[in-house]
C-alpha cells in the first residue's frame, strides 16, 4: 500500500476527534434524560438486517445501500434508516406486549455517497418513534417532543416546517393527466425546485384552468398567513381537517413561534402517508432532521397500525449548539522513576474530588515542557517523594 493510500478512508466516512467525540455525547446524554422523562423507551437493533426485509422496506434508494452477503449467501444491508428497524421490532414482538410504544434511539445510519461532496455515509441519528397511535395527538406530541428537545439541547434559532402527503398529492393529482406528470412534479418539490415546478407546469399539455390552479397553489402555499388558504384546492376535506386541528392543538401549546406551515413540503421518504415536517436552525447548512406519520409502513411486517416519528442529525446538531466548552480544570502528574507508588496515590486523590487527572512518567515524553502547556495545572513528583507544582 502506497504512503497516500495509507491515510485514506472510504467514499463518505470520518474519523471522529477527541473534542467532536465529547460533544456528541453531551447530546447522547442530554437527549436520552429528555426522552426518558417523557416516557420513551431505548431500543438498539443490529446493525446489519436482511435486504429482503429492511433493505426494501427502507424509503432509502436501492443505490444508497451498502449490501454485502453472509456464510449463508443471504444479502445484508447497513441500516439505512432506524424507522424501518423498528417498525420490524415493533411488530415482531413488542406490540404484543404494549400499545402504543413510544420508542427512542441513537444510533449511526449508512447511506452510499457516489461523490464526496463533503457529505457522510456514516453519521449519528436521534429520534422517536410512537407506534400503534393514530391520533392527531400522537402527531403534535411528536412536534412538541423536537421543540423541547432543541431547547434542551441549547439550540437558540430554529423553526419547524410543516406539509402534509395526502394534501400535496391530492392537489396535484387533481390537475395533472399522467403519472409521469405527477412524479415529475413531485421530484421537484423534493429538490425544492419551485422554479422548475412552474416552468415544468406551462411546459405540461393541461387544461388552463390545472395549470393556474397549480400555478397559484404553488405561490399561495409557500407563503401562508393561514392554513384556511388551502381548503379551496382540496375535494376532499378528511386531510385538511386533520391539519386543522394539529393546528389548533399546537396553538394551545404555544409552541406557534416555531412553526411554520408549507404544503408544498414532500419527502423522497416514500413511506409518509399523512403529516411530515422538516427541521431548520440558524447556522446549519441544511436541515437537522425531519420526520413524518408512516400509517404504511408496519402493513410491510404485518402489522395494521399507524405511526409518526422523527429523526435528528446529531452531526447537523453540533453545528448549531453551544460551544460546551468545560470549565474542568485539567491536572498533570508527572512523575520521576521510582516515584510511582506515590503519584497513583497523588491521582486518586484529585479524581476523588473530581478533576480531570493524566498521570504520566517522565521517561516516556520526549518533550516534557511541550506536554505540559497542554495541561492547566502540573504535580510534578520527583527524587525522594517531594510534590511541588
Amino acid at each position: 500500500m502506497s504512503p497516500i493510500r495509507k491515510f485514506e478512508k472510504p467514499l463518505g466516512m470520518r474519523d471522529t476527534f477527541p473534542k467532536i467525540f465529547e460533544k456528541k455525547e453531551v447530546v447522547r446524554q442530554t437527549g436520552r434524560d429528555f426522552l426518558q422523562m417523557r416516557g420513551f423507551d431505548f431500543i438498539k437493533t443490529p446493525t446489519l438486517e436482511y435486504y429482503d426485509t429492511v433493505g426494501k422496506a427502507s424509503a432509502i434508494v436501492e443505490s444508497s445501500l451498502f449490501k454485502l452477503v453472509d456464510s449463508q449467501g443471504n444479502t445484508l444491508v447497513l441500516r439505512p434508516d432506524m424507522t424501518t428497524p423498528i417498525a420490524r421490532v415493533a411488530s415482531s414482538k413488542l406490540l404484543k406486549e404494549k400499545i402504543p410504544l413510544r420508542l427512542a434511539y441513537f444510533a449511526n445510519v449508512f447511506r452510499a455517497q457516489e461523490t464526496e461532496g463533503g457529505r457522510p455515509a456514516e453519521f449519528e441519528q436521534m429520534g422517536v418513534e410512537i407506534i400503534g397511535d393514530s391520533s392527531v395527538y400522537a402527531d403534535a406530541e411528536s412536534l412538541l417532543t423536537v421543540i423541547e428537545l432543541l431547547k434542551a439541547l441549547e439550540v437558540k434559532q430554529f423553526k419547524l416546517t410543516i406539509g402534509n402527503v395526502g394534501i400535496l398529492n391530492a392537489i396535484l393529482s387533481q390537475n395533472v393527466r399522467t403519472e409521469e406528470q405527477f412524479k415529475e412534479l413531485y421530484k421537484l418539490l423534493v429538490e425544492k425546485n419551485i422554479v422548475g415546478f412552474e416552468e415544468a407546469v406551462k411546459l405540461f399539455e393541461l387544461p388552463q384552468k390545472n395549470k393556474q390552479t397549480l400555478l397559484t397553489f404553488i405561490e399561495e402555499a409557500t407563503d401562508l398567513n393561514n392554513i384556511n388558504q388551502i381548503d379551496k384546492y382540496l375535494i376532499e376535506k378528511d386531510d385538511f381537517i386533520y391539519m386543522e386541528r394539529l393546528q389548533k392543538i399546537l396553538a394551545i401549546s404555544e409552541v406557534e413561534k416555531y412553526i411554520y406551515f408549507d404544503f408544498t413540503l414532500a419527502s423522497h421518504m416514500n413511506y409518509y402517508t399523512g403529516m411530515l415536517f422538516e427541521v431548520f436552525a440558524t447556522g446549519a447548512g441544511f436541515p437537522l432532521g425531519n420526520g413524518g406519520r408512516y400509517d404504511g409502513l408496519l402493513d410491510e411486517f404485518g402489522s395494521q397500525v399507524g405511526a409518526i416519528g422523527f429523526g435528528l442529525r446529531v452531526d447537523q446538531l453540533l453545528e448549531v449548539m453551544p460551544s460546551l466548552q468545560k470549565d474542568q480544570e485539567e491536572v498533570l502528574v508527572l512523575f520521576a522513576e521510582n516515584e510511582f507508588p506515590l503519584a497513583v496515590a497523588k491521582a486518586a486523590a484529585l479524581r476523588k474530588e473530581g478533576k480531570r487527572t493524566t498521570l504520566q512518567s517522565i521517561e516516556g515524553l520526549e518533550n516534557i515542557a511541550v506536554f505540559e502547556q497542554l495541561f492547566s495545572k502540573v504535580v510534578r513528583i520527583g527524587q525522594g517523594g517531594i510534590e511541588h507544582d
